[in-house]
């Protein structure tokens, strides 16, 4: 009896061994250096008095009373969306609403042309009253587009950072003067940073012209709106988007069709127009030692053909690819942002220069060049170009991970550690299992 109590506590120990071993171990993985350091944060934050701003359009003109949206009048649609996209404001935007022809029901034109107002000013967002001031609306009267669009202008004040109008409605301006792709065009012309995007409730070709008209005129987008679903989306995407470009207003940029005329461009962002089908170039001075991260989203503003794609792809002056866009080179056909990394280790795999590089910084050019496989529905308006956004980013490269035999990485020899750690384990409580057994077979 002595014998088996002995072997009992003989037991125990050796568990208690193996136990504390485990743990070691584990703390050695969690310890373990990491193979690369990442880099950690995002874009520098925008002062206080540069948030994000964005003031909505809404027609509440006769004409939206119409039911042809999934059964739905049009308001009642764009009121639900505008309720779903107020619930999910960020918040650091400031966000306001303006009508048009919402309170003269009359048929003198010169009034009911002046009839827009501030519903909910431009401001940090009282959800429950921007919800309830939405609710009260009701399709009145007439539909002054190019005067909301001034008005809009003037909620949002000026700025720095990019800020947007979006317009939804269903009909042309039928007050003009002022047109409002002139009033847009105006708007533009100063330079305020300021897009406005367009979404059409109505299918007639005379409203999509002049919604796209709007669109183009300030670098927005047009779409034409079939569900409530469509138009929740939409409104939430650039309400997004205004929220990421007001911390880094795209600088604009054209790219060219070969590289060597191309535009050199520094770590920033830019915006761009690209024609369905078309090849674009741009050059990034690269030095030794430096990691290229670039990535690219193309919005589709109008409706395009089924498998479509968008493609990435840095090469050196020669036009040999280096690295494409992974989504891309995937062989999908329904992408529309992709991205790449390239580095430029040494001096010896550097990109040779072959094309001249007026403005270089004294690197080696990488021409990143952005491609598509759009094609336009039926009678979509192929000019100007679909809009485009490049990030472009320089960091240090980080270098192959060393280790002690044969230049493995440290990922490795962990590796080898806990296999090995792993097959000890393996065998110690084995034979301590058939111990075991013959132990109680014994007794």
């Amino acid at each position: 009896m002595r014998a088996v109590i002995i072997k009992r506590r003989t037991v125990a120990r050796l568990s208690s061994l193996l136990t504390a071993f485990a743990i070691t171990g584990a703390s050695l993985l969690s310890g373990y250096p990491a193979v690369a350091d990442e880099p950690t944060g995002g874009p520098p934050a925008a002062a206080a008095s540069e948030a994000p701003k964005v003031d909505i359009i809404l027609d509440d003109s006769g004409s939206m009373r119409t039911p042809d949206i999934e059964g739905r009048s049009r308001l009642s649609v764009a009121q639900q969306s505008l309720d779903e996209v107020v619930d999910a404001l960020p918040d650091q935007t400031e966000f306001g609403i303006r009508v048009l022809g919402a309170t003269y029901p009359g048929n003198d034109k010169s009034k009911g042309c002046l009839d827009t107002q501030s519903l909910y000013p431009v401001g940090k967002t009282d959800k429950v009253e921007a919800k309830t001031a939405v609710a009260t609306l009701r399709p009145t009267g007439w539909t002054p587009i190019g005067l909301a669009l001034r008005g809009a202008a003037q909620d949002l004040g000026p700025g720095q950072t990019t800020r947007r109008i979006v317009l939804i409605t269903d009909g042309e301006d039928d007050c003009a003067p002022p047109d409002p792709c002139d009033v847009a065009r105006e708007l533009a012309a100063q330079g305020i940073h300021l897009v406005i995007d367009t979404l059409g409730l109505a299918h007639d070709d005379n409203v999509k012209n002049q919604l796209l008209c709007i669109a183009n005129a300030t670098g927005g987008t047009y779409t034409d709106v079939r569900t409530q679903a469509q138009l929740s989306k939409k409104l939430q995407q650039i309400v997004g988007q205004a929220d990421n470009t007001y911390r880094q207003t795209p600088a604009a940029a054209t790219g060219t069709d070969t590289c060597g005329g191309a535009p050199l461009l520094a770590p920033g962002v830019y915006s761009d127009r690209e024609k369905f089908s078309e090849h674009r170039y741009y050059r990034v001075p690269v030095q030794p030692g430096q990691e290229l991260r670039a990535s690219v989203s193309v919005s589709l503003d109008r409706a395009v053909a089924r498998d479509y794609g968008v493609l990435l792809q840095a090469t050196d002056a020669s036009g040999q690819e280096l690295v494409r866009g992974s989504d891309a080179g995937s062989g999908r056909t329904d992408v529309i942002s992709t991205g790449l990394r390239w580095a430029a280790t040494t001096a010896a795999t550097a990109v040779p220069t072959a094309v001249p590089t007026t403005g270089s910084t004294g690197g080696n050019d990488v021409c990143l060049v952005v491609s598509n496989s759009l094609a336009p529905q039926a009678g979509v308006a192929t000019d100007p170009g679909l809009p485009l956004e490049l990030t472009v980013g320089l960091t240090a490269d980080s270098p192959a991970p060393q280790g002690p035999v044969l230049g493995l990485g440290r990922g490795w020899t962990l590796l080898l550690v806990l296999t090995g750690a792993g097959l000890l384990c393996g065998l110690l409580f084995g034979w301590l299992a058939r111990w075991r057994v013959a132990v109680w077979r014994e007794n």
